[in-house]
């Protein structure tokens, strides 16, 4: 086998492969040898079929296998070689001269292929020393715990049923029969039997809880709504709809009460326990908010460090999986580009530098990771498999299997704690000033930021 290198500029290689006519019936033959004695042909005992009959019978088959194994160790000899990291798998070409291919595939001919390869950049890591950052931290407060008590009350409070000819008023309880139609034809999901209803809720479409106010038990009201254009069904989005609305039962809201009777009701022994229960999760969503921003702004600050070459494949695939989100985004909310104040040149162009961005920050984090030798144990992907599979309640078997037999998948739940244990590592080296902060100003431009905290590449780890 002999390997040429044709090609290097930038990041891009190309290797020309010979492989000389008597390489390949030396492979062929060998290959045809070691199937003489699986092999069961009418008219030959085991293990006595000639090579040569076996060559008529498989040599195609055989030599196509032969000629794969050979691209495979071509490649693999040209990644040694060279010392080459690649960004994504080779890319093979194989002659278009179709007499060539069939000389070859008969071993009479040597046959030639070129591999493409695109390789990952070579950059030194920066020195963090200068970097500092601000930590914000908000603390529950006792408002917001009162809140939450008030609303976990109101959800358990009991409902009592109004006397007989009393009017529905907004916070009771209605239970409703429906029918909805949309140009007189009744449509799938639109229908409902004892169906409860807390009016003033906003649970129900836009505008449809204000007309039952004021109804009595045996009460039948025409309803009319449109649907909002953002819709979770698409074929109801925008539509006006009229339901046929009869009030079966009215109860009026009970006492709320904020005891320890209510901390018991939802398995705490006290009071007191629930509220310290309550502030423990508000303040893990808050722990949360500050990690996020934290990520952002040191991403934010990496970025800033670093400008080198990027794989001009790896950039294609990732903006490729951008933009398909947000043209899922915008087909789901029934809106186009004009509407969103841009064109679509204008949007790819800004998207394409957020795909360059997480290529970029992955490379990054990556390099950073290998050189820290940073390792995600297999304890810890199993704990986040767990994790995963109790998202699928009553389908947690199929969901174990599917990860356990899907290499890719597993890979993607690792990458994630790889990138977090990295992102650990590198908060080790910057300067941190923690400063108090109201909730509000915590989750200030929560989205945005949310999605800059996303911007690495989803194989971060893949790439060490």
């Amino acid at each position: 086998m002999q390997v040429t290198e044709t090609h290097s500029e930038g990041l891009k290689r190309a290797y020309q492969v010979l492989l000389p006519a008597k390489d390949l019936e030396d492979r062929l033959n060998t290959e045809l040898s070691g199937m003489k004695d699986k092999v069961q042909l009418k008219g030959f005992r085991p293990g006595k079929v000639p090579v040569a009959h076996l060559r008529k019978v498989y040599g195609r088959s055989v030599m196509a296998e032969v000629v794969q194994n050979a691209v495979n160790e071509a490649n693999q000899k040209i990644i040694t070689d060279n010392n080459l990291k690649l960004a994504l798998e080779p890319q093979v070409d194989f002659p278009e001269d179709k007499a060539e291919v069939e000389k070859a595939l008969e071993a009479k001919g040597d046959f030639a292929f070129t591999v493409n390869l695109e390789v990952l950049p070579s950059f030194e890591l920066a020195d963090l020393s200068d970097v500092s950052l601000t930590k914000y931290v908000a603390k529950p407060s006792d408002a917001e715990i009162d809140e939450a008590l008030n609303r976990m009350a109101g959800q358990s409070r009991p409902f009592i049923e109004r006397n007989e000819g009393s009017y529905a008023e907004t916070g009771d309880r209605v239970t409703i029969d429906f029918v909805g139609r949309i140009d007189g034809t009744e449509f799938e999901g639109g229908k409902g039997e004892g169906v409860d209803l807390e009016l003033g809720s906003n649970t129900f479409i836009p505008g449809f809880e204000d007309q039952l106010v004021g109804a009595h038990v045996g009460d039948t009201r025409l309803v009319k709504v449109t649907f909002p254009e953002a819709y979770g069904a698409e074929a109801l989005a925008g539509k006006d709809a009229e339901f046929d609305v009869t009030v079966t039962k009215i109860q009026f809201p009970g006492e709320l009460k904020i005891d320890d009777e209510l901390a018991k009701n939802l398995g705490l022994e006290s009071l007191d326990k629930l509220k310290e229960a309550i502030s423990g999760a508000i303040g893990s969503d808050y722990e949360a908010a500050t990690r996020r921003k934290l990520k952002k702004d040191l991403l934010d600050a990496l970025d800033g460090k670093y400008a080198f070459e990027l794989p001009p494949s790896l950039v294609a695939q990732e903006f490729a999986n951008v933009w398909a989100q947000v043209e899922q985004d915008l087909k789901t909310r029934g809106k186009t580009f004009e509407d969103e104040g841009t064109t679509e040149e204008a949007s790819q162009a800004e998207y394409r530098k957020i795909a360059e961005r997480r290529v970029r920050l992955g490379l990054v984090l990556a390099q950073v990771g290998e050189s820290a030798d940073i390792k995600v144990s297999d304890e810890e992907v199993n704990q986040a498999l767990i994790a995963r599979v109790r998202q699928f309640p009553g389908q947690e078997q199929q969901v174990w299997d599917f990860y356990r037999k899907n290499a890719q998948a597993l890979a993607e739940l690792r990458a994630p704690l790889f990138e977090e244990k990295v992102v650990d590592h590198v908060l080790s080296q910057v300067k941190l000033v923690e400063e108090p902060v109201s909730k509000e100003t915590l989750f200030a431009d929560e989205d945005a930021e949310a999605d800059g905290a996303d911007e690495t590449a989803a194989s971060t780890e893949s790439k060490a």
